[in-house]
């Protein structure tokens, strides 16, 4: 943003003094001319990227794409191909637009003409790239979970907040109507008294033993693997090699993600938190069990049940038993809210048949209320992406924030440690550490590989 107010002022302070030409294109000066758009890059080209991030954004005529980079070299060029073959469809030409190409993102963020960055990429690679573009004075879109501990989330947090960067997290189902809808009926009472809320969530299934596989001569792996330990390459454990779109492996295995919990967990806890209120804040306690594979490359959770207690009286439930989505009961009814018809990819866990109806309640009529002038009315907006870009231009705080984004990622992974440890854990949101527990709070961060991870990174 600084760089378009340093334009605008230079030529408000010059106006008097320079002769412009009496015909100009249009496009120098009218909504599309090149200081009026956000250039964005995008970091990470695959599933999440082509059918969704990129899908999105590339919709806004504010935003103008004009780099990638990713660490498989054919990942790179096809992203190149693909935002270019966009905008030679809407010009007419193919030289409208050329997006530059980048091994190492890194070395992409050094870019000054570069406003604002997406980040695509496995959930490993997260909360590094984040910081480091908050720092290299981007504006973020950053796909969920926020961060893979607790202590890697609050730094992300404290650093936006420091630099006054708009984060936009990708949890898009605050975009979607029926969930505002929900989340205001029973914000204004609608229920009665909120005191239960029960969420459905899959596991993942277990998967076979793989043989080590020659890395590909197009994929940096060493930077892949991050600041996780090394492990053998097998194409199962990372992305397909002949296919953008189908569920790479990576979401199967802990050693870069947690599964289902943080996969889809931090949309529906987000959705959650939003109707009860404690967007800020988390659970007193939780406690979880869950079945873990006994073999195989792929070791995330399967089945799980976790409950967690909130000092306001609510007690959450989560698990795989229940339909997928959110459950608000209060003592006046219940309201259930999911996706519907809506899938972020084609690969998405969960059918459209077993979540076609988006909105329900006890009583019709519940559906029906009407929230009055002066009741809550909650943060309404038509896209996530284009909910962000606004926010570039107006500096005004997104709809998904990471201080929230932050919050609904820690429940998934403080379920994730009482998962692991089997027992119930006793939680404190102001510390953000466990109670006495000094076992558990040993998992809030974990070890980083030197030169990888957010340990390594210098803070200024």
């Amino acid at each position: 943003m600084e760089r378009r107010s340093f334009l605008k002022n230079t030529t408000t302070a010059a106006a008097g003094t320079i002769l412009m030409p009496a015909i100009v294109p249009s496009t120098v000066f009218g909504k599309n001319a090149p200081s009026n758009k956000i250039n964005v890059a995008q970091i990470g080209f695959g599933r999440i990227a082509m059918t969704h991030d990129l899908a999105e954004t590339l919709r806004f005529d504010e935003a103008r794409i004009i780099a990638v980079a990713d660490l498989d070299s054919n990942r790179v060029l096809k992203g190149k191909q693909f935002i270019e073959d966009f905008y030679s469809k809407q010009s007419g030409s193919k030289t409208s637009v050329e997006v530059k190409t980048y091994g190492d993102y890194r070395e992409m963020l050094l870019r000054k003409d570069i406003d604002a960055v997406m980040i695509s990429t496995p959930d490993h690679w997260h909360a590094q790239p984040a910081i480091e573009a908050t720092l290299a004075g981007k504006d973020v879109y950053l796909q969920k979970p926020t961060s893979l501990t607790i202590a890697e989330g609050r730094l992300l947090a404290d650093t936006v907040k420091r630099k006054g960067t708009i984060l936009q997290m990708g949890t898009q189902q605050r975009a979607m109507p029926q969930f505002r809808l929900a989340a205001e009926l029973v914000r204004n009472g609608r229920i009665g008294k909120l005191h239960t809320v029960k969420i459905g969530l899959p596991g993942d299934p277990s998967g076979p033993e793989v043989p080590q596989m020659p890395v590909p001569k197009n994929l940096n792996y060493d930077m892949w693997l991050g600041s996780t330990s090394e492990v053998y390459y097998t194409e199962m454990r990372v992305h397909p090699q002949n296919s953008l779109t189908d569920r790479p492996g990576w979401l199967r295995c802990e050693q870069f993600g947690a599964g289902m919990i943080t996969g889809w967990g931090q949309h529906h806890f987000d959705s959650a938190a939003w109707g009860m209120d404690t967007e800020y804040t988390g659970p007193l306690s939780i406690n979880a069990m869950a079945q873990f594979p006994k073999s195989g490359l792929w070791d995330v959770h399967g089945d799980f049940i976790a409950v967690a207690e909130y000092q306001n009286g609510i007690t959450m439930l989560t698990s795989g038993g229940y339909p997928n989505g959110i459950r608000y009961e209060g003592s006046e009814g219940w309201i259930f809210v999911t996706r519907g018809d809506y899938s972020a990819t084609a690969s998405d866990p969960v059918s459209k048949s077993k979540s076609s109806k988006a909105l329900d309640a006890s009583d019709p009529k519940i559906l029906n209320s009407v929230i009055g002038e002066n009741e809550i009315h909650l943060y309404k907006i038509d896209n996530q992406h284009g909910n962000w870009l606004d926010c570039i231009k107006t500096r005004k705080t997104p709809i998904s924030p990471v201080e929230i984004g932050h919050r609904a990622c820690s429940i998934c992974l403080i379920t994730h440690i009482s998962m692991k440890l089997g027992r119930k854990l006793e939680w404190n949101p102001l510390t953000e550490q466990f109670v006495n527990d000094a076992e558990a709070n040993i998992m809030l961060s974990r070890s980083q590989r030197y030169p990888y991870g957010t340990s390594f990174i210098k803070i200024n």
